[in-house]
């Protein structure tokens, strides 16, 4: 084998071994995290109870759900939207935020109604937020959704710090306020039955009954008109004794975009069976859905709504079908160059023979075309001919090439002959 055609051979294994070392060093990494770092919420608040409910089902799948808990929507908002924090995923309540192009956070699912609670001290009832005016008000704590929805809401009907004594509270503290006298009315956020909402449910403090629900859900689209049935709390006592009319924010489950595709669409089934249950304000089904423009929907959030899991995710295990998807993915296009070079490189080689042997018959039909056109040689040059067709000859027996090429060879040697015997007949006339 000649040097020029064993650098081109090394060449060749180089890029084969190099391309074949970087698919099996991304391979032998891991296919997917281990572990999603969640902001819920306060601790006994909604948001935590849904994480508490999905950790269970993310770890059958292998996936540990760090639960990490804030003071409220504003503060996971500002946590998820931070680039360079360790939060991956939480719980933002609609209408809490005004998010940017920026945020580059994604909704992966509306998974609940919120529903918002006013309970109030008195013998008048009141059934609008005006008649709230001059009386000590609970609003929510700072970082919480509440607290931004309830200002919001007040504001819109008229109440500031300036004409009421509005408190920030949390749920438990407003309870006692109220029922030491402290506090003459409190927002609350939380389903019907959460620990909260049994309680104040059961108290004697009145609910306020939002008389101007639709007017405020018009002006506020995040909210949403909802109602509490009559005797929901307990058929028993008929409590309540009427149906309450309640506006509700939406719960929204959120991501950071970067998050990992696979993870998504677990998030999803968790979603799906926490949340999917019928409940006192929607239908069996209603929850998780993507009715919301709060954040931009997740890719994989609009394929799960439309087809389910994808294919593998369906009928695999999770860590399974992640293992083959990554894979795949990252293999497939290295195999496919690997594939294209072993069939390139026999053609490569065949072709880089050929050129050899282009080269030795120029030669020779170069050093003939000489020998015909000179009608008087000299000695001198006859022999200056059978050197340099030698000279060919030699070097076309040390060439070095598969057993296949064979024919080649002696096709070559045989035109080496003609063109000797041809130089032979010059020689022969000359000596006449």
């Amino acid at each position: 084998m000649t040097p020029g055609r064993r650098r081109f051979l090394v060449v060749c294994v180089v890029v084969l071994l190099a391309a074949l070392g970087w698919s099996l060093a991304a391979a032998l990494k891991p296919a997917i995290q281990r572990t999603i770092v969640i902001t819920s919420g306060a601790d006994g608040g909604i948001y935590r109870g849904f994480a508490d409910r999905y950790a269970p089902l993310l770890k059958r799948e292998g996936i540990t759900l760090d639960i990490r808990g804030s003071s409220g929507s504003v503060e996971n908002y500002q946590r998820l939207v931070n680039p360079d924090s360790e939060y991956e995923v939480g719980f933002i309540q609609s209408g809490t935020t005004s998010p940017k192009e920026t945020d580059n956070l994604q909704t992966i699912a509306a998974v609940s109604f919120e529903p918002i609670w006013v309970f109030y001290r008195g013998d008048a009832t009141v059934d609008r937020l005006v008649q709230l005016r001059g009386k000590r008000i609970s609003i929510g704590v700072p970082g919480s959704g509440l607290l931004n929805v309830s200002q919001v809401l007040l504001g819109y009907s008229g109440i500031t710090a300036g004409n009421t004594t509005l408190l920030q509270m949390d749920a438990p503290k407003a309870y006692q306020g109220l029922e030491n006298g402290q506090l003459d009315a409190a927002f609350f956020i939380g389903r019907p039955d959460a620990a909260m909402q049994k309680t104040l449910l059961n108290s004697d403090l009145k609910l306020m009954s939002f008389a101007q629900a639709d007017a405020l859900a018009q002006k506020f689209p995040s909210l949403t008109k909802v109602i509490f049935p009559r005797a929901s709390t307990s058929v028993v006592n008929d409590l309540p004794h009427a149906d309450v009319t309640l506006l509700a924010a939406t719960a929204l489950l959120v991501s950071k975009d970067t998050l990992h595709p696979a993870l998504v669409y677990l998030l999803l089934d968790a979603a799906k069976t926490v949340h999917g249950g019928e409940d006192y304000f929607t239908p069996l089904g209603t929850f998780p859905n993507l009715n919301t423009e709060e954040f931009p929907v997740s890719d994989e959030s609009t394929r799960f709504f439309k087809s389910g899991r994808p294919f593998l995710q369906r009928y695999l295990p999770f860590w399974l079908a992640s293992l083959i998807e990554r894979r795949l993915l990252i293999l497939l296009p290295f195999v496919a160059l690997i594939l294209g070079l072993l069939q390139a490189l026999p053609r490569m080689i065949e072709a880089r023979i050929k050129r050899r042997f282009v080269v030795w018959y120029r030669e020779i039909k170069a050093l003939e075309d000489e020998v015909w056109k000179s009608s008087q040689p000299t000695l001198h040059q006859i022999a200056q001919w059978r050197d340099e067709i030698e000279s060919i000859d030699a070097n076309a027996s040390q060439i070095r090439i598969p057993y296949r090429y064979f024919q080649d060879v002696y096709a070559l040697k045989q035109a080496i002959g003609i063109v000797r015997d041809r130089i032979s007949q010059v020689a022969e006339k000359m000596r006449e």
